[in-house]
């Protein structure tokens, strides 16, 4: 599997055209990397994981991490994932069915045969803005995914339903 990553990696750059220095948004995108998200201080730890090939592409695309990062909310988020795949994603779903979804009113879980894991976020019309895999995501990355980048449906006379103070 690591072979095919470093392949498809090679293939990428190569395709970008042999072009050297900062990468733009779209050529890491290519390479897997969300340019606008990604800290310098997450690519020092590609090595504790066997990515260490991928290291330099990381830092071609990173921002550093003393730069503040605005994190965008979206209003709507669909996990969209296959019951059949369950068994090769049980950190998945053990998220879906715990009652952590149930603390994200507007995320949708939608069952869609033979899909792999997807995190679909949305504007306020119901247009796709985003689209992530999390096939490598655990149960606690994908709730603190959620917490950061969904809106808070929360109104303010919330607490008096709920009796919170």
């Amino acid at each position: 599997m690591k072979e095919f990553v470093l392949f498809v990696t090679f293939s990428v750059v190569l395709s970008l055209g042999g072009s050297f220095g900062e990468f733009t948004a779209h050529d890491c995108r290519q390479l897997g990397f969300i340019k606008a998200q990604l800290l310098c201080s997450s690519c020092a730890k590609l090595p504790d994981f066997g990515l260490e090939d991928i290291k330099d592409h990381c830092l071609e695309c990173c921002q550093e991490d003393s730069l503040p990062v605005e994190v965008k909310k979206y209003p709507k988020a669909v996990l969209e994932v296959c019951t059949c795949k369950f068994g090769a994603y049980p950190q998945i779903q053990a998220f879906i069915k715990s009652d952590r979804p149930s603390k994200f009113p507007n995320l949708q879980i939608k069952y869609v045969r033979g899909l792999d894991p997807t995190v679909k976020l949305l504007d306020k019309s119901g247009n796709v803005k985003e689209t992530l895999s999390i096939t490598k995501w655990n149960t606690d990355t994908v709730q603190e995914f959620f917490e950061t980048h969904l809106e808070n449906t929360k109104s303010e006379d919330d607490f008096l339903r709920t009796n919170e103070i």
